[in-house]
This record gives C-alpha cells, structure tokens and sequence, in this order.
C-alpha cells in the first residue's frame, strides 16, 4: 500500500509517490542495476525513505546500519560501503538519462555529497508554433514597404529612435571586438592531453575489449559484473569518461568490440581502446612499447622491457586480487598511422582506476607532472596501480611514465 501523499507532493512540488515508485521499478530493472545487489539496494532505500518524509535522517551512519546492515558502532572511515555505493549509483543515473531512450522519463538524481534523492519532471520541449491557429489569434501585419515610410505620422521620431539603436549596436559591437582581442586562457591539460583526438575531422573509434574472450580470475565479489553478455560495468564507466572530451565539439564516434574491428576501421580515425587482455588490438599496439602485457600460467602482468627484472607489476588471477595495474597512453601510432589512447588494466577494475586518470584533472595533472614540460609533443606512456576495496578501485596512482 503506498503512503499517502505528502503535503510537498498535494502541493504539486515533486512529483506523485506513485510516479516516482513506478520510475524506481525501471532504474532496478536495467542493467545498470540488476547485475549489482548495493547498488539498488541504496537507491531504493533512499527513495523509499525520502518519500516517507524521512529525508532528514538520511546520512552514513544510518544507510549503513539499516540498508547494509552493519553494526550501530561500525567504523565508516574502515567501511566506506556507503559512500562508494552512492557514489556509483550517481554514475549510473547519468548513464541511464545519458541515453535518449530515457528521455521523457521522470528523473531521480542523487546531487554529489548528499543521500537524498530529487526527483524531477523531464524537460519538455519546445512548442512548435501552431500552423491551425484560430482566428482568434493575433496575426502579424506584414512590415510597411520601404518606399511608404515618409507617409508614416512620426516618421522623424522613427528615425531618432532607428539612429539611437544604430548607435547602441555599434557600441555593443566595438565591446564584442575589443573582447574577442583579449588574450584566451591557456588550454588545460585536460584539453591538451585530449587535442590529438577531439581535433581529428573523422570519427573516433572506441574499441572495447569482450570478457568472455578473456580469462577470468577465480569467482569472487571482484569478477566481472557482465551487461548484455559482453561489456562490464568498469567498460560502461570507463566508455562514459573518455567520451566526455568529444562532447563540446560535437565529435562523431562509434562504439565497436575488438573482435569485430577491423585493420581498415582503424585507419580511418583516431582511436580509444579499451581493456587489455581481452583486447587483441590493445595487445598489438602495446607489444612495441616500454610497458606492455603479459599472460603466463594465469599471472597476468604489466612488463617493463627496459628493465625485464621489474616484475611486481600483476598478480595470480586465481586468487582473489587487492590490486589491479594498468596502463595509460597518448601516442602516435605508426602502423594505423592514427593518434591512439590507451586506457588497459589487467582486470576491469584496473581499466575503470585508469579512466578515472583521464577524466578526473587531479589525477591527471598528478600523471603530467611526472613528465617533460613538452610532453604535449611527444608520445606518452604510463603504468597506474589501484587498490581494491570490497571489489571497487580506489585512487589511482602512477608507478611510472615514459615519453619519447
């Protein structure tokens, strides 16, 4: 039985408890959520809760207690369940309103640094004028001809007022050219680091790699989470920050799994790949760098070939990883003769630690500042360590970076 309504919803200030409960049924029921159980479990509570009027007492301590049931005294600095639950569900509302699909749906956002939810109605688009209109509406005279307007009483006060306006043009004009003459601000590193792609006439090619085709670590909270048989959440998420750089410009891109591209697709454009060890191109384009992958008796490792006795980059995926590794590049690549970014863990968790690398600028100046001053000239190369908690990366850091 649904609550009854509160003042708020009586008011016409949020939307119906009914329509609200009807779009949570389709958050939880994409896969976005399904392949998750802290996810939903999160947002429902705090849907539920905030539309039995108890907003206020939504914080850590309590979700933690009452949605996930920890202790009354649990630690929430040793235990952050909570805020890396809210903070992926707030990445997977984006994701799921990112897609036009979902467009005339009714939005539950969950603003950064809060637990509560909003919900608002989608934006309705513009009114298209209406071709039908009655008789009743006011129809627009057509302008005088030029060659009638000394007929026009007033026609002198017509005059001043078109030279009055004349005059501010002019002068909002000369505000726009001196403006436009004022020196830009330098470019970000963000920017700089992304210009090879975005900069490009044809469209970028994302290519991603397939966990089915790559060898799964032994089961336990840290495997793949699939969606739709091929793709991983970490590839979702990662898909999702390295194409927020073409946004701006409008760049046109396609989405297409490594076995399915081809040699010729390569060549026509930039590229991102994504993922390593189920990545055949990413392995190809990595065999002829510093840092590279490997694949032996089910260790997985990130190799150094300038110096082969570095082998602390990897991990057994038999057993259960606290770490994941991973490699970040910009380069230039000769063989497709197109710019390529490489954003590769030896798992997904790696993958999704090195998206955060270049889409958070905190992590990536961190990265450039451990290379030349020109580094914007030169090919780049650089290894990420993450470490895992309860299955999700945390704070990338850079181990090493070579530039050439």
């Amino acid at each position: 039985m649904l609550p009854p309504q509160t003042a708020k919803e009586a008011h016409g200030l949020v939307p119906n408890g009914a329509v609200v409960r009807a779009q949570l049924q389709r958050l939880l029921a994409h896969p976005l959520f399904t392949n998750s159980k802290r996810y939903p479990t999160l947002l429902a509570y705090t849907v539920d809760q905030t539309l039995h009027g108890n907003a206020a007492e939504l914080k850590e301590r309590t979700i933690g207690i009452e949605a996930f049931g920890r202790k009354p005294d649990y630690d929430a600095n040793a235990d952050p369940v909570v805020r890396i639950a809210a903070a992926e569900v707030r990445k997977r509302l984006i994701q799921y309103y990112y897609d036009p699909a979902h467009a005339g749906e009714l939005v539950i956002e969950l603003s950064a640094g809060s637990y509560i939810p909003t919900f608002r109605e989608p934006e309705a688009p513009e009114p298209e004028p209406d071709a039908h209109a009655g008789n009743h509406q006011a129809v627009p005279e057509p302008p005088v001809p030029p060659a009638e307007v000394p007929r026009v009483p007033y026609a002198s006060r017509s005059r001043f007022w078109f030279g009055s306006a004349a005059a501010v043009l002019l002068a909002g004009l000369i505000g726009i050219a001196i403006g436009r003459y004022q020196p830009a601000p330098p470019p970000s590193n963000f920017d700089r680091f992304w210009e090879p792609i975005v900069s490009s006439p044809n469209a970028v090619t994302y290519c991603l790699g397939e966990p089915a085709r790559a060898p799964q670590p032994a089961l336990s909270q840290d495997a793949p989470v699939r969606l739709a048989g091929r793709l991983v959440v970490s590839d979702v998420v990662t898909l999702a920050r390295t194409i927020v750089p073409l946004v701006p410009r409008h760049r046109a891109f396609r989405v297409l799994p490594a076995s399915e591209t081809s040699f010729a697709q390569l060549r026509e454009g930039p590229i991102v790949l994504i993922g390593a060890l189920d990545n055949a191109w990413t392995l190809r384009i990595t065999e002829k760098l510093r840092f590279g992958f490997e694949l032996r008796d089910r260790v997985g490792r990130i190799v150094d070939r300038k110096n082969p006795k570095q082998s602390g980059w990897g991990f057994n995926l038999n057993y259960r990883n606290l770490t994941d590794y991973a490699i970040v590049a910009r380069i230039h690549d000769n063989i497709t003769g197109q710019p390529v970014i490489i954003v590769a863990g030896i798992l997904d968790k790696g993958t999704e630690a090195a998206s955060e690398v270049l889409y958070n600028p905190v992590y990536l100046d961190a990265l450039l500042g451990k290379a030349p001053k020109n580094w914007d000239r030169l090919n780049l190369e650089a290894v990420i360590v993450t470490h895992l908690i309860e299955g999700h990366p945390g704070p990338p850091s850079i181990l090493a970076v070579e530039t050439w």
